[in-house]
């Protein structure tokens, strides 16, 4: 299993005298003030967390990876978060956890509550990366975009999608877990056809939609901004094919197309 290394202060998962981890302690790497697309039906704020096991061959943010903040780069602080969120109260609807991999930081649980109790409903975009960590803040979640990285049933595409081992299985325990937290659940694939044929895009759906999930977005890969060197090329019209569209179209109650952030 992947390994993380606990913060100071914080003790192994299952210990029942584990410290609470104070949300002045959440590691933001930045925030968007407002958006209607990161929690379905809400005006909402984006908290985006440092760190990620996780090494995704296709990662939009990977100065966000380490476990530190990179020199390099400027980030916000919950503090700054928190003084967005009185501001805008009656303004916002919900605050969105997002990363990284938003489960990977203790102080998670913290913030999350204190969102609540300003009155915020609360999302969280994740992976299933840590399902452990997961499962603590499922009772304080309103909404999960899950992010499905390939097959679950094909383990090795998926820990080579997900630069990791056992990726598939961390999922596969994070999926459960959230289904029977009865949470509301978006799945969503991003695809590039040098990793995820159309073949292969229709296995995931088969797959999710065998498990009872109506929602589903299918997030086309492009190439982050100033990017001077594509990592790949660029994805064309015809990709996926239009008998693939029309299948997820038709096999989803609510199917959403992203690309080019349409």
């Amino acid at each position: 299993m992947i390994e993380i290394q606990p913060r100071e202060g914080s003790v192994p998962p299952g210990d029942s005298k584990a410290p609470v981890i104070p949300a002045a302690r959440l590691r933001v790497a930045g925030i968007t003030p407002f958006t209607t697309i990161d929690f379905p039906g809400k005006l909402s704020a984006v908290a985006f967390l440092q760190g990620c096991p996780w090494r995704c061959i296709y990662c939009q943010n990977p100065w966000m990876q380490p476990a530190d903040f990179d020199p390099a780069y400027e980030h916000d602080s919950w503090e700054k978060l928190e003084a967005l969120l009185r501001r805008r109260r009656g303004l916002l609807d919900a605050v969105v956890f997002s990363g990284g991999e938003p489960t990977a930081d203790p102080a998670l649980p913290a913030a999350m509550r204190a969102v609540r109790d300003m009155g915020f409903a609360v999302g969280l975009h994740t992976a299933g990366i840590l399902p452990h960590r997961l499962a603590d803040v499922l009772p304080l979640t309103d909404w999960v975009g899950l992010d499905v990285k390939a097959p679950p049933e094909d383990a090795v595409l998926y820990e080579r999608v997900a630069g990791r081992r056992h990726a598939a299985a961390h999922f596969l325990e994070s999926f459960r877990l959230i289904r029977e937290s009865g949470v509301a659940l978006e799945c969503r694939t991003t695809a590039h056809p040098d990793w995820l044929s159309d073949e292969k895009l229709l296995e995931v759906g088969r797959w999710l939609e065998d498990r009872g999930v109506e929602t589903f977005a299918l997030q086309i890969h492009r190439n982050p901004p100033g990017e001077l060197i594509a990592r790949f090329p660029a994805v064309g019209a015809d990709y996926p094919a239009p008998e693939t569209m029309d299948w997820f179209r038709a096999h989803f109650a609510h199917f959403i197309e992203r690309r080019n952030d349409r």
